[in-house]
């Protein structure tokens, strides 16, 4: 059975480029435009990870994990931010809202999967 990860990024192109990695690694990619987008699709079936951007209209990445963290029984679920970012002071923060890690954009398709592959057994799943 192939673990499910949900990507929110308003990128179409790193969408691509994150689904197309996971894909090849015979993950299950479900793509979100947005942070309010990728929460419906979290509260709507079952996840393995979220990978997710942190600029983006309406829900920004932070205000997503804190909401996927109050959700019951996702407490624990391996999150991973995607960003062009790499400010210490936001990486603190997305740390206290809830991410397990995090990749500075650009990035190459191994390493995504190597992070992706670590999260997972991490955090046991």
């Amino acid at each position: 059975m192939s673990r499910k990860i949900i990507v929110a990024d308003d990128s179409e192109s790193v969408r691509q480029m994150i689904r197309f990695s996971l894909k090849q690694a015979n993950y299950e990619v479900t793509e979100a435009r947005n942070g309010s987008e990728a929460l419906k699709k979290i509260r709507d079936t079952h996840t393995d990870m979220l990978i997710t951007d942190l600029d983006m209209p309406g829900m920004n990445g932070i205000e997503l994990i804190r909401n996927v963290r109050a959700i019951s029984g996702y407490q624990s679920l391996p999150i991973l931010i995607l960003t062009a970012k790499s400010d210490t002071l936001i990486k603190q923060k997305a740390k206290a809202a809830g991410a397990d890690g995090w990749i500075t954009k650009p990035f190459r398709p191994a390493q995504l999967l190597a992070v992706v592959d670590k999260l997972l057994i991490n955090k046991g799943c």
